[in-house]
């Protein structure tokens, strides 16, 4: 359910959509050995740490 799909109240504002308590779920950090990744997973480390190396350089 996007915005547009909102009626607006009384003042005039657009109330946004909330998460239920029932889709809400504790997010685990996973990490996975190496040797377990495919292809994809490979060519997104690189794509990681070459975003992470222009923000570096970005700060400084």
């Amino acid at each position: 359910m996007g915005r547009d799909e909102h009626r607006t109240s009384r003042r005039g504002r657009a109330r946004l959509a909330q998460t239920p308590k029932y889709a809400i779920t504790e997010s685990k950090d996973v990490e996975f050995s190496e040797e377990f990744g495919d292809h994809h997973d490979k060519i997104a480390q690189v794509r990681r740490r070459a975003a992470q190396k222009r923000a570096k350089d970005r700060e400084s």
